[in-house]
């Protein structure tokens, strides 16, 4: 990898009026809680003051946001009407009127920009899958088909297809890729040179989900958030684009059984949450970044769970009370060794290094990540195995190490170990919150292969290992 590249000041947190403890207890927390992070990064008045990274997890690797890409098109949106090309009352049947199916309803006509970001175009839940089903082809076409049954404008319902559109109006007006706008005009002269993005088939950016940035990226985007959408001495976004995208357009509401969590029911803002204090973009199993203007305070956190609301509690409960009361140097030396530390468990085991197996794959394990029949060899090499699905697909695995391959272009970190006549590997996705876990019987001559968290992508082993990821937009 190339070095990673210093975005952000640091600081030590007594000096920035932050408790060490208050970070420490922050993980305690979470792993009193089981909550699988792979990093984190607080920021208080502009510099890094604890940050740390789960090995196999690293500061110079970008990781999968999922949704929490949508607070990034929020802002391409921004950038659009800042330039005159785009309005809020702008509909999308004007803005995009090769994509209106025959017999569109008054309410489709209706729709405009703010209706999308804010997710209140009258779907009464997630229209993506129906979308996808309608109009195969024209993503855009098959929302504008799904039924409206509600006024646009009254009642939010959390609608991944809303940015999809949005995404696509933007690159009509500015005639530019989503991904090209936001790096000339964000990320370039932020200093952040490594987003990727993943894409539908057409090569499209999804706009909903599939950027992967690193976490001082996305505090960083906290950050300039924070500013008001100064970056140093330069505007790089209007602040009267941020503070409107930022504030509460719609109230939220709680599941059908009455059940939410107490940062999602705080109202919706333009591709963003409210929050018991300040805002947050989110993204599915554990990706956010957590602004908080009255506290000058930015949090940026990636894992792979699905319990965020635990990770913003932890926030207002262990690192809130702490601000601007401790400053104990001596605190911060034992949370900077403890950050430097941090690390995922590795497979327990032997090496036996002698030992070799060749194995088919059961797929009726629920989550599998390979098909099933594929034949899964396992040879020793120095210090660990190579590891062989089918007759192209090979990963390196160390033992007591995390071992490194890109066998289809995107990175895979892997370590295992015998236990006893099974073998257990588990090969991480590096960027992204996946992994697989693969347990081969010797004596049975089976194997199994499944995720941590199935990718909401699909669960195919090869179709996460390829860079960029290229797929249907199936996300729910």
């Amino acid at each position: 990898m190339p070095p990673q590249r210093v975005l952000l000041p640091r600081s030590t947190p007594a000096a920035s009026g932050v408790s060490s403890r208050g970070v420490a207890a922050l993980l305690d927390r979470l792993e009193e809680r089981s909550v699988e992070c792979h990093s984190i990064m607080v920021l208080r008045r502009g510099h890094v003051v604890a940050e740390g990274w789960w090995a196999p997890y690293s500061a110079g690797r970008p990781h999968l946001l999922y949704s929490l890409t949508k607070s990034f098109t929020a802002i391409a949106v921004g950038l659009a009407i800042d330039d005159g090309l785009l309005s809020l009352d702008d509909r999308v049947v004007e803005v995009l009127p090769d994509h209106v199916p025959a017999g569109i309803s008054e309410q489709g006509r209706r729709l405009t920009v703010h209706h999308l970001l804010s997710m209140t175009t009258g779907h009464p839940a997630d229209s993506l899958a129906e979308a996808w089903r309608l109009e195969p082809g024209d993503l855009v076409k098959g929302f504008l088909r799904v039924a409206f049954p509600e006024p646009g404008g009254t009642r939010h319902a959390y609608d991944n297809a809303t940015t999809f559109v949005l995404a696509r109006m933007v690159e009509r007006v500015t005639g530019r890729d989503l991904p090209e706008l936001l790096d000339e005009r964000l990320f370039t002269p932020m200093g952040i040179d490594h987003a990727e993005w993943d894409r539908v088939a057409s090569g499209a950016a999804f706009g909903f989900h599939g950027l992967h940035l690193t976490t001082e990226a996305v505090a960083a985007f906290g950050e300039l958030l924070l500013r008001g959408g100064l970056w140093g001495d330069r505007r790089l976004v209007s602040r009267e684009w941020v503070e409107l995208a930022t504030r509460r357009h719609i109230d939220t509401l709680p599941a059908e059984d009455g059940s939410g969590d107490a940062d999602y029911l705080r109202g919706y803002g333009y591709q963003f949450w409210m929050s018991r204090h300040g805002y947050h973009g989110d993204g599915s199993f554990g990706q956010l970044c957590v602004v908080v203007p009255s506290h000058g305070l930015v949090v940026a956190v990636t894992g792979a769970h699905r319990q965020a609301q635990v990770i913003l509690d932890a926030i207002w409960e262990c690192l809130l009370p702490g601000l601007d009361r401790a400053r104990n140097t001596r605190d911060d030396e034992f949370l900077a060794d403890r950050l430097r530390r941090l690390s995922l468990a590795p497979v327990p085991g032997s090496a036996a290094p002698e030992r070799s197996v060749k194995a088919g794959i059961d797929a009726s394990a629920e989550g599998s990540a390979l098909s099933g029949g594929t034949t899964v060899t396992v040879e020793p090499t120095d210090g660990g195995w190579l590891v062989r699905f089918g007759s192209s697909l090979d990963i390196e695995a160390g033992h007591g190490e995390w071992r490194e391959s890109s066998p289809l272009g995107r990175p895979v970190v892997a370590a295992s170990a015998w236990q006893g006549t099974t073998f257990v590997a588990d090969l991480y996705v590096i960027t992204t919150p996946h992994r697989v876990r693969l347990v081969v019987d010797a004596d049975a001559g089976t194997a199994i292969a499944t995720w941590n968290i199935v990718p909401l992508t699909g669960p195919d082993l090869a179709l996460h290992l390829r860079s960029p990821l290229m797929t249907r937009p199936d996300v729910a």
